[in-house]
């Protein structure tokens, strides 16, 4: 009997230094994607108001018409599948509206789109380490900064250009070193916060590295000298809006890189995680918060965390959001009426347990984490849990006086 294994793909990113042909030919690209994209958007929009169907097919042939006339001729200039991928783009974000997962698709803007392109097996060429795009003579002046999987060839190659002027390629490979983790029996709960990144139900308490307040000094002088530049004095506007930018993408990058860091080793450490559902974007709403809550990054680390759980043979549990993990006591079940914000540390009132706030949350979650694995009740959609209510959302019972 033979045993079939699928290979995890994983995208490669690397930075590379273009020549000046090379960078225009990337620019005009990125121009023209953005500009097919818009064009199939207001066809497609305009085709819905007329309660027509108009596919990705149709958007195709619409591509093809588009080349043949004067206006756009333009398009025959650059390689023709980063365009043909636009489309598919699009078809996905139309799918994804229509199963309302997402909202319905906009337009890409010139300043403020990211930039970027993808090519499949036939707008590229790798040979020998080297990478050479269509429409190219030379290849690619690439920073292997670490090598691709022995063997690995990439299906799409992916180039792009960030607001600080620096430029990626992301290329997509099968990683046969991906592989399952052996099996342990070692569970914990996991508490976001502000003041410590994570608490973990081991007691253990990992310390926010606050990235951007790190820079805030240099990031508000940069953004003065930004301010102060007229919007029509291009050169050295320029010159200050790069300046904001690459203090943006340091902070983003270290702030990456931690996360990477600390997710790998929890995913290696343990079989199961028990997170919060938290919604970030409505928590981001409070001013007060809103900056330390988007430096911490609670939404990537959640990110990461589920998808390496799944690369490793991990499991992820989210425990509902209303579940009350800091006004539980995880020692005899006492639920606490009120638990202001600066209250680190409580003691409860039914067995005189005396509780760090954020330990005390840590164990509650993987409790309830663990509950729901075992009984199998669900924890989302929090709603409409299969099986009756979801584990998490039980009320401990009330004690006798």
């Amino acid at each position: 009997m033979s045993v079939t294994t699928t290979c995890v793909k994983r995208a490669f990113k690397y930075r590379f230094h273009p020549t000046d042909a090379q960078a225009a030919e990337l620019s005009r690209t990125f121009g023209c994607v953005r500009k097919v994209y818009n064009l199939a958007l207001a066809a497609r929009t305009e085709a819905w108001a007329r309660q027509e169907r108009v596919n990705y097919n149709a958007t195709s042939a619409m591509l093809t018409a588009w080349k043949k006339t004067e206006e756009l001729a333009f398009l025959n200039e650059v390689s023709s599948v980063p365009l043909q991928q636009t489309l598919r783009h699009l078809q996905n974000a139309f799918t994804n509206f229509f199963g309302k997962r997402s909202q319905y698709p906009r337009f890409k803007s010139r300043k403020k789109s990211r930039k970027s392109a993808e090519y499949t097996t036939s707008g590229f060429r790798f040979r020998e380490g080297k990478l050479t795009l269509a429409k190219m003579a030379e290849p690619l002046d690439v920073v292997w900064s670490r090598p691709l999987p022995e063997g690995a060839t990439p299906s799409t190659v992916t180039v792009s250009q960030d607001a600080a002027g620096r430029w990626f390629v992301s290329m997509l490979c099968e990683d046969p070193t991906v592989k399952p983790l052996p099996a342990t029996d070692t569970a914990v709960g996991v508490d976001v916060g502000l003041k410590h990144l994570l608490t973990l139900s081991t007691g253990e308490k990992i310390a926010n590295p606050r990235h951007e307040r790190r820079d805030r000094t240099r990031l508000a002088k940069a953004q003065r000298n930004l301010a102060k530049k007229a919007r029509g004095d291009g050169a050295n506007r320029g010159k200050a809006r790069i300046k904001v930018a690459k203090i943006y993408a340091r902070i983003t990058d270290r702030r990456r890189d931690s996360l990477h860091k600390l997710t790998t080793r929890l995913v290696r450490e343990n079989q199961t995680l028990v997170i919060e559902d938290l919604t970030v974007r409505n928590m981001v709403k409070n001013h007060t918060l809103a900056r330390a809550i988007s430096d911490a990054s609670w939404s990537e680390f959640r990110s990461m965390l589920e998808y390496k759980a799944a690369w490793y043979g991990r499991e992820v549990i989210a425990v509902d959001r209303f579940f009350p993990s800091s006004r539980l006591c995880s020692a005899c079940g006492t639920l606490q009426k009120k638990m202001p914000l600066h209250v680190r540390a409580w003691t409860c009132e039914g067995c005189g347990t005396t509780h760090d706030r954020d330990v005390n949350a840590a164990k509650n979650l993987l409790a309830a984490g663990l509950a729901v694995s075992v009984c199998g009740a669900g924890v989302r959609p929090q709603r409409s849990s299969p099986g009756g209510r979801s584990a998490t959302k039980q009320k401990p019972p009330r004690r006798e006086p």
